[in-house]
């Protein structure tokens, strides 16, 4: 049996163990080693017992790849952006964020509803965690939404994806998976996320404001602030901008030259200021031992994903599956956007079965060359390519189109995580109730990626300019 034979049958496998139920890792790790035992085992190169000897060479294989990838500094930036999020919450920085939104925005049609996507909007910019986000502003928001006559169901469902702009804005832990995948710049893409984050909350407060224009008694406008209470609701929220400006300025330097910092630097200083503010805040040693451990939980969850990913990805150069993958890619005779905008919607589809990191890491072996070598490859001239980008800028406008796909992915039925951490939190709602109020902001999603492909200078500005 051929290699590209063997990839496909394996990876065949690997989908139904997803669909089953199994963990991605383990799946993907399995899948992986017992790949690389086939390709070796037909080889027929060795003298003595060849399933021994490929059993052997496999499980070396397998057992080294782990940590030869998993070694790279750029990775201590995802335990760092996830404190920063859990930090953030005990210093209060929620709380002041939804107060400070309320007060200014409240007063618009479906003005709670707008307030709460603003608010995990400014969250997201101190939080590399799409589920923590929607499980802070479940308590916090809903309760305030129910008390002004919002259906429960739209309420949860506007929380749930409010928490997916974390995906996007920095600090963002799967822009920081997208990169290491892809040996990309993770400073660019980490500025190629804000203005498509920002894009994302506004497009979906348009939704709001519109339904709530329409249908009578969707979500009353709420006012009576005075201008005094507007401004004081300013100081306490004011502390995500400083953290903002801490890890951007790591990035990308506005006064020309080099960049001050690492974004792992950029990160750990971030997380460093937050912990001060907390601490002002009057956070105890419980709450910070809290913090450490959940930033550990999710950290450790993401790893193990990554480490058996990793093996299968492996498995894939063995095989040559993406190399095949790109050249079935650009032999077809369609134009170069259509197949990516069918790529788009196969991770639409696969996110009703997978979760977005498991499906980020199983995918972007093979997809991420064929979509490059549909742009012409990874050393393009703007002028020469396809998209009419340069080859790493098309690697940075197909990372934010695919970190969006992903943060649909957890708002999708059967698995979208957002919506179960939100009927986690919430006792009076089911997982039923949030997915039926999270429907509208489909299609909110859908017109936010096709003005990303058709507009690409939403995602590129800002990078260009570091």
């Amino acid at each position: 049996m051929e290699p590209i034979e063997i990839g496909i049958i394996v990876s065949l496998g690997l989908l139904f163990m997803v669909v089953i139920g199994m963990r991605v890792a383990f799946a993907a790790g399995l899948a992986g080693l017992i790949g690389l035992i086939a390709i070796f085992w037909a080889k027929k190169d060795f003298a003595g017992d060849q399933f021994i000897w490929a059993l052997t060479v496999s499980v070396k294989t397998a057992g080294q790849v782990p940590h030869s990838k998993v070694a790279s500094q750029a990775l201590s930036l995802i335990p760092t952006f996830i404190l920063i999020g859990y930090l953030a919450y005990y210093a209060g920085l929620t709380k002041a964020l939804f107060t400070a939104a309320k007060r200014w925005i409240a007063w618009v049609p479906g003005g709670m509803a707008v307030a709460t996507v603003f608010a995990t909007a400014g969250f997201a910019a101190v939080s590399g965690a799409s589920i923590a986000t929607s499980a802070v502003f479940a308590r916090i928001a809903i309760p305030e939404m129910l008390a002004v006559g919002y259906d429960k169901k739209f309420a949860a469902g506007v929380v749930a994806a409010g928490g997916t702009l974390a995906s996007l804005i920095p600090p963002s832990a799967i822009l920081v998976i997208y990169a290491i995948i892809v040996e990309q710049d993770v400073g660019k893409l980490l500025l190629a996320g804000f203005l498509p984050g920002i894009f994302s909350a506004i497009v979906y407060a348009a939704l709001i404001i519109g339904m709530a224009m329409t249908i009578k008694g969707f979500g009353p406008a709420v006012g009576g602030f005075t201008w005094k209470e507007r401004f004081a609701s300013l100081p306490p929220a004011a502390p995500i901008l400083i953290v903002v400006l801490t890890i951007v300025l790591f990035v990308y330097n506005p006064f020309g030259g080099e960049a001050w910092g690492t974004p792992t630097e950029g990160g750990a200083i971030g997380a460093f200021v937050v912990f001060l503010m907390a601490a002002y805040n009057g956070m105890r040693w419980k709450e910070l031992r809290g913090a450490l451990l959940e930033t550990a939980k999710l950290s450790v969850m993401i790893f193990t994903i990554i480490w058996g990913v990793l093996i299968y990805v492996r498995f894939l150069g063995f095989a040559d599956l993406p190399g095949a993958f790109s050249d079935w890619l650009t032999s077809l005779s369609m134009p170069p956007l259509l197949i990516l905008v069918c790529i788009l919607l196969a991770y639409a589809v696969l996110g009703m079965f997978m979760d977005a990191i498991g499906m980020m890491l199983l995918t972007l072996p093979v997809v991420y060359p064929a979509v490059m070598a549909l742009n012409g490859g990874e050393m393009v001239s703007a002028a020469d390519s396809t998209f009419g980008m340069s080859g790493p800028m098309c690697a940075i406008w197909f990372g934010i189109l695919v970190v969006k796909m992903a943060e649909f992915c957890l708002i999708t039925p059967p698995i979208g995580l957002n919506c179960f951490v939100v009927a986690g939190v919430r006792e009076d709602l089911s997982v039923q109730d949030v997915f039926k109020g999270v429907t509208p902001f489909f299609i909110a999603d859908a017109v936010t990626i096709a003005l990303l492909v058709a507009f690409p200078s939403i995602v590129l500005w800002l990078p260009s300019l570091a």
